[in-house]
């Protein structure tokens, strides 16, 4: 096709099948596209080697810290109908935010939807505020939060929010533009729905149990998430789960139509969803050169050059510099998407109009991932020719 390169988009295929049969992961479904128009779309390996099932290209994952694209959207399209903004702080809408103890919750009233959006909210780093199989009910899950205390200044640093970020702003959604709707049913309502996702839920549905990919942790104990972490999530992400911040499951192909939406200034087939100066904002460097708390602590570990955070509003950004990333070292500096625990990930590269969509079977440790992603992400990039 017009702008990619097949010969470097069959390497590409061909890292991807190494890796399977060096025991990595186990499978992988891959799409890269230009300008909107699909070079690769291809079902490498299992989707569960222990059942000897194959990979397919409709194959449904459970995506994990992807589903924070989702919610993203959710909240730019709540603060352009003027449910909230940017600067309004998470307790005008939340106001149990601030916590039981009246003496402990000062701090938390400077806390905004910009600092949740920007992972710089100063709240714990944990990824599981209640048991895991608990997760699902999101009024708890809210609520859970709400007796936590910061860690520290609101917007004096970054640091990654798996769980609790998300959480809140998906519950500040379901208040003010829900109409009584639970939050998955605004999902589907506003975003999933008008782009004709047709494979993407909060929750797992039951009536596509023989799509949906398990997750399997192909990584020994002993990192930050281990084993157990990862795999409880095939039964925490059930069909009436709730869990804006990791409990989506979607396809290859849908993913694919979210970027193009933002890729495209917020609109794709004649359906606008958001305004081309939200998505210009949200695709812009909020987080100056502060670095990532939990990432820079992975680094360390590594040996690495701790990289900057480079987080815009919700999105994550590559930025400039040389360093380990997820989307690679080749892309421009306001490439934008997000990733998931060891599985998932997109990204867009508008300077290029290029997209990379990767969602695997067989959950890496993270360093390695970013290791994997990164050289694949480059694969990509210089397939744009």
């Amino acid at each position: 096709m017009s702008g990619l390169d097949t010969t470097a988009l069959a390497r590409l295929r061909t890292a991807v099948e190494s890796d399977i049969e060096l025991g990595r992961y186990d499978g992988a479904v891959v799409l890269v596209a230009r300008d909107g128009e699909v070079g690769m779309l291809e079902a490498i390996g299992s989707s569960d080697r222990d059942a000897g099932r194959p990979a397919r290209t409709d194959d449904v994952f459970r995506v994990l810290s992807v589903t924070k694209a989702l919610t993203n959207v959710l909240v730019l399209a709540a603060i352009e109908r003027g449910h909230f903004a940017l600067t309004s702080k998470v307790a005008d809408v939340i106001p149990e935010f601030l916590g039981s103890d009246r003496f402990r919750g000062g701090a938390k009233t400077a806390v905004t939807v910009k600092h949740l959006l920007t992972h710089s909210a100063a709240l714990p780093g944990t990824p599981y505020p209640l048991p895991p199989l608990e997760l699902g009910d999101l009024a708890a899950t809210v609520a859970a939060i709400c007796e936590m205390d910061l860690t520290g200044q609101p917007g004096a640093g970054v640091n990654y929010s798996p769980a609790l970020n998300h959480a809140l702003l998906g519950e500040m959604v379901r208040r003010t533009m829900g109409g009584g709707r639970r939050l998955r049913d605004v999902l589907r309502a506003e975003l999933v729905e008008p782009l004709g996702m047709t494979s993407t839920a909060l929750g797992a549905p039951r009536a596509w149990a023989d799509r949906i990919v398990p997750l399997r942790a192909r990584f020994e104990p002993g990192g930050w998430l281990g084993p157990e972490d990862i795999e409880i999530m095939n039964d925490a992400v059930h069909e009436d789960a709730e869990m804006p911040w990791v409990g989506s499951v979607s396809t290859v192909g849908d993913l694919f139509r979210l970027a193009e939406m933002v890729r495209r200034g917020g609109e794709l087939d004649g359906v606008r969803i958001l305004s081309p100066a939200i998505i210009d904002r949200a695709t812009t460097l909020q987080t100056g050169d502060a670095l990532n708390d939990l990432y820079t602590a992975l680094a360390h570990a590594e040996g690495w050059e701790p990289a900057p955070a480079n987080v815009g509003l919700g999105f994550m950004l590559r930025g400039e510099g040389i360093y380990h990333h997820f989307f690679g070292t080749l892309a421009s500096p306001r490439t934008f998407g997000n990733f998931g625990a060891g599985s998932s990930l997109f990204w867009v590269d508008p300077e290029k109009g290029l997209t990379f969509v990767c969602l695997t079977a067989g959950v890496m440790e993270e360093a390695p991932n970013i290791l994997r992603f990164q050289r694949l992400s480059d694969m990509a990039h210089a397939a744009a020719v």
